[in-house]
């Protein structure tokens, strides 16, 4: 299919901001960290239903299981929990700004470790976009509780990293063959709870989700739906989208969240939209027709 892995970038940017807007209400309600594990749990019952119902093929050679598991644990472990201890420390706005670095950050490893080489149109297109997403989320907020701190910039600047070396890895995988989606996705989604939870039981960081979930039924809704737009369903397209396309263009495309989450704000808080948020979607979109034309 003509620009498979494009339209699937663009679809996972989407199936994201309706995630995002998910998992701050369950953050809010249940933790970031509770949320992180919560999250993978219920995505790997999901996407190990999917594939016993679907009877899916899931013969993979050893180094395809490898570097699936090893993106897992670079992009959804330390990547993610670096992103959160971001939002943590300097807000979602200047972490989402940092993470526009992710394209850069892939087009270059992308380069270097697997000879992938942009036209100079999807370059400019890299660039123009970048430049509309960081306009929109480097809009002023004189409300923000938050201070610019070097600790709190170096965690965004980490997180932006483990999401392109996680997609570096899982590129490598596609590289040796065709991996249905929804198996690479397990793959990299268990394997980072087996390595995510036993850690954050030993340190007696994780609570029973039962209890939890018992105490705020409602965290329990917003967890279940971030959980089938992300984790289930957002990252498989994502890897869809890495199989498909060069990695910087799948980055660029799946970074374009900012803009796509300005009409949803707008409809489900009320804020209203500056003349500069909406000069940086209309770049952004512009930047993005340049990748599709290059």
């Amino acid at each position: 299919m003509l620009y498979l892995g494009e339209l699937s970038a663009l679809l996972t940017a989407f199936l994201w901001s309706g995630t995002s807007i998910a998992f701050s209400s369950a953050a809010e309600k249940i933790g970031s960290l509770q949320l992180n594990i919560n999250r993978m749990i219920l995505a790997s019952v999901f996407l190990f239903s999917t594939i016993f119902i679907m009877s899916y093929n899931i013969d993979l050679s050893k180094s395809q299981f490898i570097n699936l598991v090893i993106s897992g644990i670079i992009g959804l472990v330390i990547g993610d929990s670096f992103l959160f201890k971001s939002y943590q420390l300097i807000g979602a706005r200047i972490s989402m700004l940092l993470m526009a670095l992710s394209p850069g950050m892939s087009t270059l490893l992308a380069f270097i470790f697997l000879d992938e080489r942009i036209t100079l149109f999807g370059v400019i297109g890299i660039f123009i976009t970048i430049t509309g997403i960081s306009l929109v989320v480097l809009e002023r907020d004189t409300n923000s509780k938050y201070k610019i701190t070097s600790l709190g910039i170096f965690f965004g600047v980490m997180g932006a990293l483990g999401q392109s070396a996680g997609l570096i890895f899982a590129k490598l995988a596609f590289n040796e063959g065709h991996i249905i989606g929804f198996v690479a996705t397990f793959i990299r989604v268990f394997s980072s709870v087996i390595f995510f939870l036993p850690l954050m039981l030993l340190l007696k960081k994780y609570k029973n989700p039962y209890k939890v979930f018992t105490k705020d039924k409602s965290a329990f809704g917003v967890t279940l739906l971030g959980t089938i737009l992300g984790p289930f369903l957002g990252i498989t397209f994502s890897l869809i989208a890495v199989e498909n396309t060069k990695v910087g263009i799948a980055a660029t495309l799946m970074s374009t969240m900012p803009i796509i989450m300005l009409p949803m704000v707008r409809y489900f808080y009320k804020e209203k939209l500056s003349w500069q948020s909406i000069t940086g979607a209309i770049i952004a979109v512009a930047g993005v027709a340049l990748i599709f034309l290059r």
